[in-house]
């Protein structure tokens, strides 16, 4: 049944709901595709950052710094980009899955992959913690404005 506004013929309503159950898939895998790249990026930006906060310090302090850390920012870096990777063989799995269900007419659920991501997260959102807290050994605190660099000395410092 075609006619003006729409001339072309109208398919099957199975067909549709097929058809859009498949779209729908797709934008879900789309969508966790999308967050396994934020968290390779972010990861790879915490890890490099951490590097450049190392190096810093060590030309600051002309001290060697203590790497090896578990605590480090490189360390939840490399675990996001991990988790990153992760993610996408997740997502890519659970997209097969549901595609061969929504083809056998038979689509079931599955939140087991929902808690284990969370449950993911939540670890390496805890295991940043010691970052945001403690830093080089000591806690973290604000900026002192009278603080003056190890490098220079008192006399070079008040002019």
């Amino acid at each position: 049944m075609a006619d003006y506004f729409f001339p072309y013929p109208m398919p099957p309503p199975g067909k549709v709901d097929r058809q859009r159950e498949h779209q729908a898939n797709e934008r879900t895998f789309l969508a966790w595709l999308r967050t396994s790249i934020a968290l390779i990026s972010f990861g790879f930006a915490i890890a490099r950052f951490g590097i450049f906060l190392r190096q810093l310090d060590q030309t600051l302090t002309q001290q060697p710094n203590q790497s090896g850390s578990l605590f480090s920012s490189e360390s939840l870096g490399i675990s996001l980009v991990m988790f990153g990777v992760f993610l996408i063989a997740m997502a890519a799995w659970r997209y097969r899955a549901v595609f061969r269900q929504i083809e056998q007419g038979d689509y079931q659920p599955n939140s087991v992959i929902i808690w284990v991501v969370t449950a993911i997260a939540m670890t390496l959102g805890l295991l940043s913690i010691p970052l945001l807290i403690w830093r080089g050994g000591q806690p973290s605190t604000a900026p002192d404005a009278q603080a003056v660099p190890p490098s220079l000395g008192q006399s070079e410092a008040i002019g």
